[in-house]
């Protein structure tokens, strides 16, 4: 007995999760399931037609080089010590305070995160710079490596960020409204972290020491050396709004400024400048390319099995609220974010869930700010929160601690989020202005 495409797409998808548990890389598993699936339905050479057109058509798209570019503009933001002035300005105002070092980071990775746009490199420099200091003034693990890790998911929230440019380019969504849109979220995520640590450090001040106070004449000269960070913040997201550049002219100025930068103010060193174009080329922009490759090959076997046009039929018929859908589709995704990358949780589901969507007259800029907040998530959930290990590789403490540092910040987040569903102006409201 054949199998109808629908039943093929359902155990292909059945395929993708078996080969993701058992740790296949997810843009080979999504190829893999992708290209068989579509070879299962419409036979082999149409299969291998859709492989040699796939990558070419994915990589020739212009749309696609903002990616790379803000990668790279984080990168040498990094290398060039832009972000080690940046959290040593935030220590000096917060740094006196009980808990202040962890207040300090989190503000430092909001900082950062809106020259950066990647969660794991916020988490990776922010660490780096924070950890030590946190570790000299006898802070917990737990609410070291917690607060390095929750301030790191800042990256993708507050603009420029990279899966809002994904989330974008595949429901054909203004970038800039939806940058603007994460502004108000991010920093109230922000401030709901900070607060988290003022509230653990008030039921239990072992678990961050104050550290020392410092005067307004310190303060001002760590404020002086930040203008590179404020540089460029003003020179691409301001161009930006303005409507001085598009988002891939933003991208390449806001590289080439942090360039600039990173030899003339700190004389960035040439083995430094390589390994930011090695690490934005090779090990960010390769990866994530190939996700997009295995995602558009598994969307096209998606497409003809028509599994999510009956899955979008079913929810449909069902007459639910659109609140109930809602929150059905984030359950979803913050059970994929315990075991999946956030670029590819976006690419995998967006294109499936996205004709509900428009079908049910949801905001799309309201959805995508939703869809970015609970992929956030699982960069800190176990048991794959990609920051968690990112941080036990720097910190190189007990797995266990990384994880219960993380429970609080959790918690931040569902807050957060059900403020962004009750409360959808928080997210629209600098939007509506640019209408």
């Amino acid at each position: 007995m054949s199998l109808t495409p629908i039943q093929i797409g359902y155990i292909g998808m059945g395929a993708l999760i078996f080969l993701i548990f058992i740790r296949m890389p997810i843009g080979m598993a999504m190829l893999l399931v992708g290209a068989g699936g579509f070879a299962a339905i419409n036979g082999v050479e149409p299969a291998v037609a859709l492989l040699q057109n796939v990558p070419y058509e994915t990589f020739i798209q212009y749309s696609y080089c903002v990616v790379p570019l803000f990668i790279l503009m984080g990168n040498f933001a990094f290398k060039s010590g832009l972000s080690s002035d940046l959290y040593w300005a935030v220590r000096k105002m917060m740094g006196s305070l009980r808990g202040g070092l962890a207040m300090a980071t989190v503000g430092a990775c909001g900082a950062f995160a809106a020259i950066c746009g990647s969660s794991v490199a916020t988490a990776i420099t922010m660490g780096v710079v924070a950890l030590p200091e946190m570790k000299k003034y006898k802070y917990s693990d737990a609410l070291a490596t917690g607060a390095i890790a929750a301030g790191g998911t800042l990256g993708i929230l507050i603009p420029p960020s990279t899966i809002m440019v994904i989330y974008g380019i595949i429901t054909q969504q203004s970038i800039g409204a939806l940058f603007m849109a994460g502004f108000i979220p991010g920093i109230l995520q922000m401030l709901l972290y900070i607060a988290t640590i003022g509230l653990l450090v008030r039921r239990t001040p072992s678990l961050g020491p104050a550290g020392e106070p410092c005067s307004m004449m310190e303060k001002a000269r760590a404020l002086s050396k930040v203008w590179g960070v404020v540089l460029l913040f003003v020179l691409v997201i301001g161009g930006l709004y303005a409507g001085i550049f598009s988002p891939n002219e933003a991208a390449g100025i806001g590289a080439m400024a942090a360039m600039l930068l990173g030899f003339i103010y700190t004389k960035m060193p040439k083995r430094q400048f390589v390994a930011a174009c090695m690490d934005a080329a090779v090990k960010s922009t390769g990866i994530g390319f190939l996700i997009m490759v295995g995602a558009m090959m598994f969307g096209y076997f998606l497409a003809v099995s028509r599994v999510p046009f009956v899955m979008a039929d079913s929810i449909a018929a069902l007459n639910a609220p659109a609140l109930i859908v809602i929150i059905g589709i984030l359950l979803i995704l913050i059970a994929l974010g315990c075991f999946m990358d956030s670029m590819a949780i976006v690419l995998l589901t967006v294109p499936i869930f996205f004709p509900l969507v428009q079908q049910m007259n949801i905001d799309p800029i309201w959805f995508g700010i939703l869809v970015v907040r609970v992929t956030e998530m699982g960069l800190i959930t176990p048991p794959v929160g990609l920051n968690l290990f990112v941080i036990k590789g720097v910190a190189n403490v007990p797995m266990s601690a990384v994880f219960r540092g993380a429970v609080p910040f959790i918690a931040a987040d569902f807050i957060h989020l059900t403020l962004l569903i009750c409360f959808p102006q928080i997210t629209l409201f600098l939007p509506s202005l640019l209408m």
